[in-house]
């Protein structure tokens, strides 16, 4: 199971950096980045097949591929906000990573316009 492996991988990770983070602050916070990106890394395989299982549903259910492709923006841009405010905030700047954060929503809301825009008219068009 691939939770056993990312606690494992996380567990031992957590050791290092409570050692770090007495001396080596700037080393922690590096570390704690490295095993994020590793674990994200071995992932990627996973979320390729989510991708395709979702495309192919869509297609199935006949949207429009814009908005399916929008839909995974979306969620990349809420992740990468995310995880980066999470770094800021390893590193102690939670300021920096709360602005991140609405950073991220305000993208967000701006990716989503042509889809809601597109939802009001049909609602429209139904009276």
């Amino acid at each position: 199971m691939d939770i056993l492996v990312f606690f494992g991988i996380t567990l031992a990770a957590l050791i290092f950096i409570t050692i770090l983070r007495r001396e080596y602050e700037e080393y922690a916070v590096l570390l704690s980045v490295l095993v994020g990106v590793i674990i994200l890394l071995r992932l990627i395989g996973r979320l390729t097949e989510l991708v395709r299982v979702f495309s192919y549903l869509a297609q199935k259910a006949q949207v429009q591929p814009d908005y399916l492709a929008t839909i995974f923006k979306v969620m990349g841009v809420a992740y990468v906000a995310g995880f980066g405010a999470q770094i800021c905030k390893d590193a102690g700047e939670n300021a920096l990573g709360l602005r991140l954060e609405l950073a991220g929503k305000i993208i967000i809301l701006f990716m989503a316009v042509p889809v809601m825009v597109a939802i009001f008219e049909m609602v429209l068009r139904l009276f």
